[in-house]
């Protein structure tokens, strides 16, 4: 049975659509040595698209390199491996290797299975359209769209360079996974910065005192909790690190001078890899963010968007 419930386009959303100009710019960039290559000294197109997909389908780093343009393959080659396996699934509509299957239906045109443990992917080629250095194949994916790949002869074969009117850019979508990342490592910074002040707020409750250190916050031993050990937060949060940040604890005597309130901040481990802002959480429990070029944040940054002031309330 066929099953298919991912398309192209939702699995490359965030590349942005680009005229088809910039797709012929791009091509038009080959050496015209390659331009002048006879089609006998190279491969077929829908062949050499065929070849990349079934890489895909493999999740074979290798083979999927060789079949990208010399830019493209260098710069997938310097992506994490997650990253490599994640564009290569893009492609492949599935997020497990798979066992490729090639034929051809009556008009002799490719048809490319791709069987995985949980569903099989079909692809039926259409009639390839050659412009000079440019090819451009229709694909249908049985029980999903169709898309057209665009393949551009270069260095002696043909090589993937856009699916539909998106730019086939490995260097660009390495720049949008290292944003999404950053975004995803920041976004993760603050809520563990939420959570650790209200496991604080919980220990108060609990012992009627706040804990001296993080460390009291940490697992206990079964049925020993303690205000030694009140395990509350897991073993990293307790020992002031977790998912890239350090997080450090101050007492902050209210006006009053009673240890009732507190102040949390979280700074990047290492700046810039991935993480770049700083955030701070003040004893009203708003929480501040700024871009400190690995220094701690403070009440004085600014509130992080969503936060509001007493006098926005």
């Amino acid at each position: 049975m066929l099953m298919m419930n991912r398309s192209f386009r939702s699995r490359f959303p965030d590349i942005g659509a680009l005229a088809a100009a910039l797709v012929l710019f791009a091509a038009m960039t080959t050496s015209s040595a390659a331009r002048a290559q006879d089609s006998s000294d190279a491969a077929d197109p829908a062949a050499a698209l065929a070849d990349t997909l079934v890489a895909a389908c493999r999740a074979n780093e290798v083979e999927f390199a060789n079949h990208l343009t010399a830019a493209n393959a260098a710069a997938f080659r310097a992506l994490p491996t997650k990253q490599r396996s994640e564009l290569m699934k893009r492609l492949s509509l599935s997020d497990e290797p798979g066992k490729p299957l090639l034929s051809s239906d009556n008009d002799k045109h490719i048809v490319l299975r791709c069987r995985a443990t949980n569903n099989t992917v079909e692809y039926r080629f259409g009639t390839t359209r050659v412009q000079e250095n440019l090819a451009f194949i229709p694909v249908a994916v049985v029980n999903s769209e169709q898309a057209e790949f665009g393949m551009v002869r270069d260095g002696g074969g043909w090589r993937l360079l856009s699916l539909g009117l998106v730019l086939f850019d490995v260097p660009q979508l390495a720049k949008q996974w290292a944003a999404a990342d950053l975004a995803a490592r920041e976004d993760a910074a603050i809520a563990d910065l939420r959570s650790l002040g209200e496991a604080i707020r919980r220990y108060q409750r609990a012992f009627g005192k706040l804990p001296e250190s993080l460390e009291q916050l940490g697992p206990a031993p079964k049925d020993q909790i303690s205000p030694e050990q009140a395990s509350l937060v897991p073993a990293d949060m307790a020992a002031g690190k977790q998912g890239g940040y350090v997080f450090r604890y101050r007492i902050s005597p209210d006006a009053n001078g009673n240890d009732n309130d507190f102040e949390l901040a979280a700074t990047p481990e290492a700046y810039g890899r991935p993480s770049k802002r700083s955030y701070f959480m003040d004893t009203a429990g708003k929480v501040h963010g700024d871009d400190k070029h690995g220094k701690v944040a403070t009440v004085d940054d600014p509130l992080i968007p969503g936060e509001k002031t007493a006098d926005e309330k």
